[in-house]
Parts: structure tokens; sequence; C-alpha cells
């Protein structure tokens, strides 16, 4: 399987027809991710202003699981919002496939972000008031597969929830649902992952779980991008970016 590296390389191959035609993930071509010459400030023009990026330039390759380190204020979190196009630089240019992100419209980035990314985060977003299954369902409100609730039955089972299919979050303990969140991420079959300190609030035992569920995913030919301050989180990668005051470190 081919390795991130530095100037490194990217993800992976999309199984949903989507209309974003510009940027499938169905090629047969190693790099997925490339980000050249990436920056963010933010308050651009102002005397408070902030540089977050000051030129990331890397690539990661399809199939491959990639821990991205750092202390806060790094400049991970920022990064990580570029590549889930959740923001958008300020200068640079990011490419999935050989395709700029940047020059989507509105519909296609949410597109984009529905279909070829599944995100998990620290405090899970789940919505309260729905059961277990209606939030993974949620993605499936933007975007359509086919036998969807064959599909989220399939995931809880997957995750080991299919007996809290009717809970509310408020029912769950926080590994329960980290595990909602890993089965909505993966609904509409993603080509890559990115999880943002998915472990953050969990405990020791609870953690090394949901790494084991990350690391069957990336098995099954996904591509994770992982964003992590915590070595043990880390090891379970094939390749780690350090980055800290918005620079890239070393591999």
């Amino acid at each position: 399987m081919p390795k991130a590296i530095l100037l490194s390389k990217k993800d992976k191959n999309k199984n949903s027809t989507s209309p974003l035609q510009q940027i499938s993930v169905d090629d047969d071509s190693a790099e997925l991710i490339k980000l050249i010459n990436i920056t963010k400030t933010y308050n651009l023009g102002k005397p408070n202003a902030f540089a977050a990026l000051k030129g990331i330039t890397l690539e990661i390759s399809k199939g491959t699981f990639t821990a991205i380190m750092g202390p806060s204020g790094s400049g991970k979190s920022s990064l990580m919002n570029i590549l889930g196009a959740l923001d958008v630089p300020t200068s640079g240019t990011y490419l999935v496939n050989g395709k700029e992100v940047n020059s989507l419209s509105d519909s296609q980035l949410a597109d984009f972000r529905n279909k070829t990314v599944g995100f998990i985060f620290q405090q899970y977003n789940l919505l309260p008031r729905l059961t277990v299954a209606e939030n993974v369902l949620l993605p499936t409100l933007y975007g359509s597969i086919s036998n969807p609730l064959d599909k989220m039955e399939e995931l809880l089972s997957k995750v080991g929830l299919q007996d809290k299919i009717n809970n509310k979050p408020n029912q769950l303990s926080g590994g329960e649902m980290q595990r909602v969140a890993i089965a909505r991420a993966l609904m509409m079959n993603p080509s890559i992952i990115m999880a943002d300190e998915p472990t953050g609030n969990l405990d020791t035992r609870t953690s090394v779980e949901i790494m084991n569920l990350f690391n069957e995913i990336h098995k099954e030919g996904n591509t994770i991008i992982l964003i992590t301050h915590e070595d043990d989180i880390a090891a379970h990668a094939e390749t780690t970016i350090n980055i800290r005051d918005g620079l890239i470190l070393n591999e």
C-alpha cells in the first residue's frame, strides 16, 4: 500500500456517484490530496491579523492513514478545516485528484463535504433529539444512496451498536456516541475520513477501542487523516506529520 509522504502522498477511491464529476476519486492515480504553499491568515489586513498556516505543502496517497500532530495553536485544526473544505485558504492551491477544490461552487463544495469526506469530531456533534438511527441517517438528507436503512443497520452492527438503534445520545456513553459519529461518517461511503481529536473526550480503554475501529476502516481501503496531540493515538497511523507555528516540521 502506498504510504503518505511529506511532500507527501494522499487518499482513496470514491464509490458513490456525485454531480461533482470534476473531483472524482475513482481513478487509479496514487495521489489523492495535494496542498501547495497553503496559507491561512485570520483577520487579514487588521492589526490583530494571525497567520495560522504559513506555507503548507504536502501530498497524501489513496488508502493511507496519516496523523497530523501538534500542540494547541499549532495550526493543525486550521489545516483540517481546509482539507475538509470547511474553510478556504488565504493563498495556495488545494487539489483532490488534480482538481482544484477552491474552484468549486457552493453546491459542489457541499456535495464534496457530504459524499467525499466523512467527518468525526471530538464533541461527536450528534443531534440530541434524534435517535441513534436518525443521527446515522442524517447525511442522506443531503445526498442519496441505495438502501439507506440497510446501510445504517449494517454500520451500527459494525460499530457494535445494533442494540442501541432507538436510543438518544443522552442514553449513551462517550465511547458509544463516538461510535455513532463514526457510523454517520461512513454512511455516504466516503473515500476520505477526517477525524479531529476523536479520542479527546474518552478514557484510555475506550480510546483504544475507537482506534481499533479506525484501523478496521483503514484496512477496508479508506484514507484516514487524523488530528491528535497524543503520541499513542498517532502511533496507529502509517505516517505522522508534525506541525508547529503553522509550519510542517518533519514527517
